[in-house]
């Protein structure tokens, strides 16, 4: 544990790709409070870099490769040990920026987690499994880095570690329609599949495919109280469901694949 009262530089680091939506209110929540913010972008085809250009960040491109990849390489990048993680489309509350900033001038811990509160189509939601989402976002370099399965990255620690819980929320706006939650769904599915090939996880038809998809409806929407958000409480219990049948049903046609490749060679 660090010495109490030690006061630390922080740097805020971002990932982007296309987030010409949220990557200015994202940067305008940690301006006053990082000592430098670090943008590393998937080369974006959209005004993301002249909104963080003209925000004075400094902005790096690099082809992406994973997002548990990214954002290690986002860190590495950062000037100071003490690392801020975002997402574009996170903004710090203003409880949570006076918490960090108590945190910068007396730095006692080895990491720092907080809640993350999303906003689905409008809507807080504070069910479904979906809250508190504690997540840990700061933390020393030197004692941790990124890890998990892509695209379910997370900040894993080395060895015996203190980590502090701050106050304040981390506000996630998440999707701002459903037909932006159907995509990302389709493209996270598609990580999660080749990421469960590549370690060998193998498909069961009963248990992933038959059982795991209403079994998480029932979980999410019930046991997780989503019917108490309502509407949006519903759709999200079903889309978590289906995103699991997507995975499974995707990792078995990357076996069929590679199966069909072998029996076939010349194709």
């Amino acid at each position: 544990m660090l010495p109490t009262g030690r006061s630390v530089k922080i740097s805020a680091v971002i990932i982007t790709f296309n987030e010409e939506k949220n990557i200015g209110q994202c940067i305008d929540s940690v301006i006053d409070l990082a000592d430098e913010i670090i943008v590393v972008d998937s080369f974006s085809t959209d005004e993301t870099e002249n909104i963080c250009l003209g925000r004075g960040v400094s902005f790096i491109c690099n082809s992406f490769s994973g997002h548990v990849e990214q954002k290690n390489y986002a860190m590495a990048k950062a000037k100071y040990d003490h690392i801020l993680s975002l997402d574009a489309d996170e903004v710090l509350s203003n409880e949570l920026k006076e918490s960090i900033g108590r945190v910068k001038s007396n730095w006692q811990y080895d990491a720092y987690s907080l809640n993350r509160l999303t906003n689905y189509c409008g809507k807080w939601i504070r069910h479904c499994g979906w809250y508190p989402d504690k997540k840990v976002r700061l933390w020393d370099r030197q004692r941790g880095c990124w890890g998990g399965t892509n695209p379910h990255d997370r900040v894993v620690m080395a060895g015996r570690t203190e980590v502090s819980h701050l106050a304040g929320d981390l506000f996630h706006y998440s999707y701002s329609s459903i037909k932006d939650h159907v995509a990302q769904m389709n493209s996270f599915s598609e990580i999660a599949a080749k990421e469960a090939f590549n370690k060998g996880r193998k498909v069961n038809l009963l248990i992933d495919i038959l059982l795991n998809p209403p079994l998480t409806f029932l979980k999410k929407y019930f046991i997780k109280l989503g019917i108490i958000d309502g509407y949006y409480g519903f759709v999200i219990s079903i889309h978590t469901a289906y995103g699991k049948f997507l995975k499974y049903i995707k990792l078995m046609d990357i076996y069929k694949d590679k199966a069909e490749i072998k029996t076939n060679p010349e194709n």
